[in-house]
């Protein structure tokens, strides 16, 4: 289970940089293990649930690399954190991401505390990655 933001973050810590859209990026390529195509439907259907969300740019990207999580979706932003979600699965998986996508925007960089996750996503969490700027000595963000 992930941690929740560090305890000594400032009372008001940045959220993801004003401005800067959320990147919603759905791998097209994603086949289920039976070689049935689900990127491509799964794109339509991420954007379709976040039409109208606002400083979010939903893009087609060939590959994640996660195959074996189909469909694949990854979720990050200029100065936040990058989630990589897997094994979504139609209107339900595109509808959790527009949940999650939400939070995203809320929170301290990107970091959506994992209860507030959708369940779909909580399972289906592949990784999530600091952003660049977080200290490589110690782990905390940056001040």
């Amino acid at each position: 289970m992930d941690s929740e933001p560090p305890a000594d973050v400032s009372a008001d810590p940045p959220r993801v940089l004003p401005g800067a859209p959320v990147i919603v990026s759905v791998c097209t390529t994603c086949k289920t293990i039976d070689g049935v195509a689900v990127g491509a439907p799964m794109l339509e259907a991420v954007r379709a649930a976040l039409a109208g969300a606002g400083a979010v740019q939903v893009r087609a990207v060939q590959c994640l690399s996660a195959c074996k999580r189909a469909a694949t979706v990854a979720v990050s932003s200029e100065g936040g954190y990058t989630f990589v979600f897997g094994d979504l699965d139609g209107a339900g998986g595109a509808d959790a991401v527009a949940a999650f996508v939400a939070s995203y925007q809320d929170s301290h960089y990107g970091l959506v505390p994992w209860r507030q996750r959708p369940e779909v996503l909580r399972k289906g969490t592949v990784v999530r990655l600091p952003p660049p700027q977080w200290s490589p000595d110690d782990g905390r963000a940056p001040t």
